[in-house]
């Protein structure tokens, strides 16, 4: 696909409920220009998938879409091997919904933990007074050597578009003159996705979810949460937020050791 052609993508990720953000194109071109893939019949758009590559040893996939008038006729996986070369020899992951999970083990990818999608409305809450300031005054370089501690794998230009991309809200906890907690906020389809949201605790992840919420206002919000921290499950729950959708992460291979007690949310089902 052409960045500009993403938007396809994004319209059928909407049509299956999916909820993608307002920017989202931009910002996923931003990751891996050449990392989205689309497979024509007749000239029209048939499949798409994205397999975005972070570095030389991880890669995330995404978007594996068939048309629905199409389905069943091998054209998904046609383009899924696409995805796969375009990852070479990295391991690769993905948030699968959970009925093509026993698919996915055939390709090798295996099950790391579930990620469920939390959604509804919250009531106002003030902004927190003592610590928190733009994600945007910080240092990028001081958000990246968080995100280490949580992802695979660097994604320095998708940072730099996903935090400053309009419509969206970043908020950081400075803590003790050390990051404790940051996240970001955006205008979806419907409602507003918080994510990333990752705290070195559930008090600082409260923060700055306090303040990520006095930003937008009044309205429905969703949150994608790790089910394997139960901090952060505990924490969607008291705000009255139910469960709405569900994913299995999974991988082809071995990966980091991460510190998912950290994850309050995470960035995107798509890129990971």
């Amino acid at each position: 696909m052409r960045p500009d052609e993403i938007s396809i993508a994004v319209n059928w990720a909407e049509a299956e409920g999916w909820n993608p953000g307002l920017a989202d194109e931009a910002c996923f071109a931003a990751a891996d220009s050449e990392g989205f893939l689309i497979g024509e019949l007749d000239g029209a758009p048939a499949a798409s998938v994205s397999c975005v590559r972070y570095g030389a040893s991880f890669a995330f996939l995404g978007f594996y879409i068939v048309r629905q008038d199409l389905r069943g006729r091998g054209y998904g996986l046609r383009i899924w091997n696409g995805a796969i070369a375009h990852a070479g020899a990295r391991v690769i992951g993905l948030d699968g919904v959970v009925a093509q999970q026993e698919n996915y083990r055939k390709s090798g990818f295996e099950l790391a933990y579930p990620n469920i999608r939390y959604g509804g409305t919250v009531p106002p809450l003030d902004a927190p007074q003592t610590g928190v300031v733009a994600l945007t005054e910080l240092p990028l370089a001081a958000v990246e050597a968080s995100d280490a501690t949580v992802f695979p794998a660097p994604r320095t230009a998708f940072w730099h578009v996903w935090i400053g991309s309009s419509g969206h809200v970043g908020r950081a906890l400075v803590r003790d003159g050390e990051l404790a907690g940051w996240g970001v906020i955006r205008p979806c389809r419907k409602g507003r996705k918080i994510g990333p949201l990752v705290a070195d605790d559930r008090a600082a992840a409260e923060v700055v979810l306090s303040a990520l919420l006095a930003s937008a206002g009044v309205g429905e919000i969703f949150l994608d949460v790790p089910s394997i921290n139960r901090d952060a499950v505990a924490l969607t729950e008291d705000l009255g937020l139910t469960p709405v959708f569900e994913t299995a992460r999974m991988y082809t291979g071995k990966i980091p050791p991460l510190r998912l007690e950290r994850v309050f949310g995470v960035t995107s089902f798509e890129l990971g």
